[in-house]
């Protein structure tokens, strides 16, 4: 069964179109397990794919 992810852009982002976009991913639950990311500019090429835990220490990392 595939699922529809739904694509977001930060409230941050310009007009100028090179932004990133996220969606989450994850069991029936609500829990998220995977976020996705991909190229605003270009949604239909491969985007990438990581954990949930890779994402929320990739995003605290100073």
């Amino acid at each position: 069964m595939s699922v529809e992810l739904r694509w977001f852009k930060s409230t941050y982002s310009s007009d100028e179109g090179e932004c990133l976009e996220v969606a989450y991913s994850g069991p029936q639950s609500g829990k998220v397990s995977a976020v996705h990311l991909r190229d605003s500019k270009n949604p239909a090429e491969p985007g990438l794919r990581v954990s949930a835990r890779a994402w929320a220490a990739f995003t605290a990392a100073q």
